[in-house]
């Protein structure tokens, strides 16, 4: 799957260099330095199929809604909370992000505040600035031997980990997708956060702000800490409870801290960012020249690896389109799909179904699989469905698609991927299987189509006496050109007969034919 991109807004001062790199691969794109309020920005968006963000910029569920062009959505950084995600998931349009973009830059403010919080460098440097000489109020402490806590083990925390065990530091975190022996290879000791916070000397934090890093750091954790612990946080604003900082600090729970993000921005705790424990800087996790010019760069390139279907590498919310651009899958995803068509045409949104698969090479395809099964099932619900969206909106119209893996069966050398779907008023079974790269139908209800269906051009398909067939011919040769016919072996006095049309059959030619199960599809 490629995504149709030829027009590209850049925002918030992305690098040059992503303007750059998309017109080098023949996309426009246009750099734009105005601070749109949202109404401007989807009246501006209305041309453009793409847009790159860094933090400044807020894509809410009301721009993605009225920007009807809009396919795919990047933000130059790691964080997309200034991002509906959710529900540019459910309008089928892309969201990235370069994940280690400003990965070193951020680690490495990291490590600035916690040297400039052990050794008073801000208040120091104002002091002197200011034409005083006091020593004595600066008196600071080393960083050997002391023990950094770390919450959330990602990128960022692990080269921050790495930085600050140069001093001599122990570094001790949490993250609850990371396993203890993951972290063990970045000498970090994993643990829980209730095991943590009473080791700790120093705090970061590096997590998204999720509803549960919301006040992650708050009165009740710092109560778990030691006297005097200073803490820090790059990350977003909002982990650590601002008011329960500003609490401890005058309590003296927490001995200083290093802020470089806030729930609101530019903030508006005055207290908090003047507090004189309190080193507040403006976002400048990510501010160096090479983070921004590596960050534009590279949301260039994954645009144009999505624009040629070539890499799905930073999307978030489309897992499927990362195996949708293996050549092997993609002949799958298309038997997925089709599958799903057929069905649809018969039971409507009605059917229970369940896509069961076989083969090494399908193992681990069953997101990938289960979004092309939505997708085809939905393909008369709606035309803006695809793989992004299929399973999102095939949950909330309460369409029950699911996919199973099944045990490769003794002798049994071929994958296939085998739909059985459930009506009130049918069963279906269809086996499709993919040779030499093209998508096959190989049986109706385990009786052997011959020869297999390609799912390709318009078909016309239906249960009936062998008798039927001239009548049928007669009615489809008025409407169009036959192409192919494929039938199984009559059983029970019928057989399913599979016929490929130049036009799509339309339901006037439908009602003349002789059968109750009797459907048309297009792919």
């Amino acid at each position: 799957m490629s995504v149709k991109i030829t027009n590209v807004l850049l925002l918030d001062n992305v690098d040059p260099s992503a303007k750059n790199v998309l017109e080098e691969n023949g996309i426009k794109a246009t750099l734009s330095k105005e601070k749109f309020t949202p109404d401007a920005l989807i009246k501006e968006l209305q041309q453009y199929d793409g847009v790159v963000v860094r933090s400044a910029t807020k894509i809410t569920s009301e721009i993605i809604e009225n920007c009807p062009k809009l396919s795919i959505i990047g933000r130059a950084g790691t964080g997309v909370d200034n991002v509906d995600v959710k529900f540019a998931t459910k309008k089928g349009v892309i969201v990235m992000n370069t994940p280690g973009g400003n990965t070193l830059s951020a680690a490495e403010h990291t490590c600035t505040l916690v040297c400039c919080l052990a050794r008073n460098v801000p208040a120091a440097d104002a002091s002197v600035k200011a034409g005083k000489w006091d020593r004595k109020a600066f008196m600071g402490h080393e960083l050997f031997g002391k023990t950094l806590g770390i919450v959330g083990l990602g990128r960022i925390g692990r080269e921050a980990a790495t930085r600050m065990q140069s001093f001599g530091m122990t570094t001790i975190g949490f993250d609850p997708i990371v396993s203890k022996e993951e972290a063990a290879k970045s000498n970090i000791e994993w643990m829980t956060l209730d095991e943590m916070w009473p080791r700790c000397d120093y705090i970061t934090v590096h997590t998204p702000l999720i509803p549960q890093t919301k006040g992650l750091l708050n009165d009740t954790s710092f109560a778990k800490c030691k006297k005097g612990v200073r803490v820090i946080n790059c990350a977003r604003g909002g982990i650590i409870d601002e008011e329960a900082l500003l609490r401890a600090l005058e309590s003296g729970q927490c001995g200083g801290a290093g802020l470089d993000v806030y729930v609101e921005e530019p903030p508006t705790n005055v207290a908090l960012v003047r507090h004189p424990k309190v080193i507040s800087c403006p976002h400048l996790g990510a501010s160096t020249t090479e983070a921004q010019t590596r960050c534009g760069r590279e949301i260039a390139e994954q645009f144009v690896n999505v624009s040629k279907g070539t890499d799905f590498f930073g999307v978030l919310n489309a897992p499927a389109l990362s195996q949708a651009a293996s050549t092997d899958m993609k002949p799958w995803i298309s038997v997925a799909t089709n599958l799903g068509k057929v069905v649809q045409a018969f039971m409507k949104n009605t059917a229970v179904t369940t896509l069961y698969t076989q083969g090494a090479n399908l193992s681990k395809s069953g997101q990938c699989l289960k979004a092309a099964l939505c997708a085809g099932l939905l393909c008369s619900s709606s035309s803006s469905v695809n793989l992004i969206n299929a399973a999102s909106i095939s949950a909330d119209l309460g369409v029950n698609a699911t996919v199973k893996q099944e045990e490769v069966k003794s002798g049994s050398k071929h994958s296939y991927c085998r739909l059985e779907a459930k009506c009130e008023t049918m069963t279906l079974s269809l086996l499709g299987m993919v040779f030499e790269h093209t998508p096959l139908l190989i049986s109706i209800n385990n009786q052997r189509l011959s020869p297999a269906l390609q799912f390709n051009d318009n078909l016309l398909m239906y249960k009936g006496e062998p008798s039927s067939l001239p009548n049928t011919i007669g009615v489809l040769s008025q409407a169009g050109e036959v192409k192919s016919l494929s039938s199984t072996s009559v059983q029970n006095g019928s057989r399913w007969f599979a016929i490929t049309t130049t036009q799509a059959v339309s339901k006037d030619a439908i009602s003349k034919i002789y059968s109750e199960n009797v459907a048309s599809i297009s792919f």
